[in-house]
Formats: structure tokens, C-alpha cells, sequence
């Protein structure tokens, strides 16, 4: 390693101003940055030190995301097995199987994602940030196994370009850029984002064995074929059809440990939007109406995207509420939002995504009024002292 940072540094002025590659210093700070922390350090004035800087938060974020990830792999293979009627496959066929197929998606990912961050930052100047790092292993996880690739190509194209450069990049953006890609794909090509045959690769293809359904527990919901939805165990296992990393709520439970004992994730975020579908879910229950409003409560926090969104979406420390006060009323109504939307809207089966993404634009209004709220509080208290 000492060998590589020395070759580093040697290289170093041919990227800086005046150098023979000035114009790629963005690039060569990007890879030197990523192999080795800065030795930048302040030299004047009041500073917070801390040694949890973007490099490593997102780091701690890709570790928690690795058991979903895993499970992913071998649940797609699960679901092939199921679905072709293969008996003979051991669990590391089936991990390997979906480890391949999920492979490309990462590639494409990364390559149009970072190609499109580097190129935006040369062209502006500025150094590049590590926040597709996280992007790029989440918008993958989050759509069907058998998307084509040029699809998510254009999505993870459209999630960079208008959902964060167009703000300024990393740290300016409104919207969760993963949530933004998913939403893009779902509202382009919802032919690939809905239905039973997506979500289990090569479904879509036919051959599959006769009577066997593809459709995901939300779906099975949505038409009233409550019968025929899985056990709660399979569902908080995760051995069900739907996207990549969203099935396993045992395996996001654990990232979600992770992010919240390094301090990462917000737990007040989780809490309250777990408590806001809980608290809906029962609202239903009691209220009555159709069958889907009288599931138990708790099958909203086991089903499609909700846990992978509460853990991994909702916490995002862009896009959501700042305020600590904020942060509660942010996810409690993020929580509401995903009930209300799977259970009154015939169109779209899981309310996650749109529930998160809505709150995005609300967010710096919920801090406005939380801080507001705290200003005229302590100007009435100086007023009767």
C-alpha cells in the first residue's frame, strides 16, 4: 500500500493546475481519495474534526446493504428453481445463478452512473463526490431481475442527470435518486415493472411450469386473492417473488442494525414510519370496507418495498427532514402515505416509492415550520422573562 500511495503522489502534479493533465484533476482526485483518505486537514479557526467523512458513510451504507444483496442473489435463484420446476440445484447453484444475473445490472449501473458523475465534474471543476457509491448498488436491488439493461441504463441516465446534476449534485438534489430511476422506469415501461412475469427471470420468456404465478404478495392483495398470498414466515424470510433486495425483511433488518448502531441511519425515521403504517394499517382494520382493508396491520411492514424503503430510502440524509422533530413528522407521514396508496389506489399495488418520493418534496417545508415553530417558541419565552 505504501508503494501505491508513493505512486500516487508522484503522479499528483501532472493533475493539479499547470500540470500536464490538469484537465482530468477531478478524476485523479476521485481514485486518489478512494484508495486513500485525504490528508487535507484545517489549519485556522473553530472546527468540528470528526473521522466519519462521505467516504466512509458511504461505505457503512454499502456494508449494510450486502446481506439483502446476498439474500437477493440466492432468492433469485430460488424463484427460478421454483418457477422452471428445478430440483436438483444446491443453494450455492441458486446463488451463483443470481449472482450472475444481478452482476450485468451493477455493471450498467456503475458505468453509466459514475461515467455521467466524472464527466459532470470535469466539466464544472469540482472534485467528485462519492454518493452514486450507494446509488449504484441501490437502483439495482430495487427493480425486477430481468429489466433489460439498455432500460436501466436510461433510468440510472435520468436519476443522475435530472434528479441530482440539474440541482447541483451530490448533496443538492430534492429527490432520492434511486426512488427517482424506479419511478422513471415504472411510469416509461410499466410493462416491465408490473404484472407476475417480471419479477422472476426468465418468466417473461415462457416455459415456465403450467399454473405457476410470478405475482408478488402486494399484487396477490391488490386483486383480492388473499388465499393465495404467502405465509407471514415467507414473507419475513423473503422467499418470495419481487425485486432484488427488497424480499428479506430479516436480511434489511440487519443492515438496518448496522446503520443504526454507527450512527448512519436515523432511527427516528424508521421508528415513525413504521409506526404510521402500523397506525394505519389498524385504522383500516377498525374502519372495515373492502378485504384489503381488514389484512392485518403488520403484513403492510412484511410486504413489497416498505422495509428496504424505510431502512435504505426514507433515512436518506439528503433528502429527508433535517430537524430531529422533522424527522418523525417526515416518516410518520411517509408511513400513512404507503398504506393509503396500496389499499386506494386500483393502479399501483405498492405505495412505498411514491409515499418516499412525495415526502422528499416536503421535507424542507416540514423543517420550515419545525424551525419556525421553534423561534416563536423561545422569542415568547424572552418575552415573559
Amino acid at each position: 500500500m505504501s508503494f501505491l500511495l508513493k505512486k500516487i503522489k508522484e503522479l499528483e502534479p501532472k493533475f493539479h493546475k499547470g500540470g500536464r493533465f490538469e484537465k482530468l484533476q477531478s478524476v485523479f482526485d476521485g481514485f486518489s481519495t478512494f484508495l486513500f483518505v485525504p490528508d487535507k486537514v484545517t489549519t485556522k479557526g473553530a472546527h468540528i474534526r470528526d473521522f466519519m467523512d462521505m467516504k466512509r458513510t458511504m461505505t457503512v451504507v454499502i456494508i449494510a446493504l450486502l446481506p439483502a444483496l446476498l439474500f437477493g442473489c440466492y432468492n433469485t435463484g430460488l424463484q427460478h428453481t421454483r418457477a422452471f420446476g428445478i430440483n436438483d440445484w444446491t443453494l450455492m447453484h441458486m446463488f451463483w445463478f443470481g449472482f450472475l444475473k444481478l452482476l450485468p445490472l451493477l455493471v450498467v449501473s456503475y458505468v453509466v452512473g459514475l461515467g455521467i458523475e466524472f464527466t459532470a465534474a470535469q466539466i464544472r471543476g469540482h472534485e467528485i463526490n462519492e454518493g452514486f457509491l450507494v446509488t449504484g448498488i441501490l437502483i439495482p436491488l430495487i427493480v425486477p431481475i430481468d429489466v433489460p439493461l439498455w432500460m436501466l441504463a436510461v433510468a440510472v441516465a435520468f436519476s443522475v442527470i435530472i434528479g441530482k446534476e440539474v440541482f447541483g449534485g451530490t448533496g443538492m438534489n430534492i429527490l432520492n435518486p434511486a426512488l427517482t430511476a424506479r419511478a422513471f422506469l415504472f411510469f416509461s415501461y410499466p410493462g416491465w415493472m408490473t404484472g407476475d412475469k417480471v419479477w422472476i427471470e426468465g418468466l417473461a420468456k415462457g416455459g415456465a411450469l403450467d399454473g405457476f404465478s410470478g405475482s408478488t404478495p402486494l399484487a396477490l392483495a391488490k386483486l383480492g386473492e388473499f388465499s393465495r398470498m404467502p405465509s407471514p414466515v415467507d414473507m419475513f424470510t423473503g422467499t418470495i417473488p419481487g425485486s432484488v433486495g427488497e424480499t428479506s425483511v430479516i436480511a434489511i433488518l440487519i443492515g438496518a442494525f448496522i446503520l443504526l448502531v454507527t450512527g448512519v441511519g436515523s432511527w427516528r425515521i424508521m421508528l415513525s414510519m413504521t409506526l404510521g403504517a402500523f397506525g394505519m394499517g389498524m385504522l383500516l382494520n377498525a374502519i372495515g370496507g373492502n378485504e384489503y382493508m381488514q389484512i392485518p396491520a403488520y403484513y403492510h411492514l412484511i410486504m413489497g418495498g416498505f422495509a428496504f424503503g424505510t431502512v435504505f430510502m426514507a433515512t436518506d440524509p439528503v433528502t429527508a427532514a433535517q430537524t430531529n422533530t422533522g424527522k418523525f413528522i417526515y416518516g410518520a407521514l411517509a408511513g400513512i402515505l404507503v398504506v393509503i396508496i396500496r389499499v386506494f389506489n386500483p393502479a399501483y399495488p405498492e405505495g412505498t416509492m411514491l409515499a418516499i418520493l412525495l415526502m422528499n418534496v416536503f421535507a424542507p417545508l416540514i423543517d420550515h415550520f419545525v424551525v419556525n415553530a421553534n423561534i416563536k417558541r423561545r422569542l415568547k419565552r424572552v418575552r415573559t422573562t
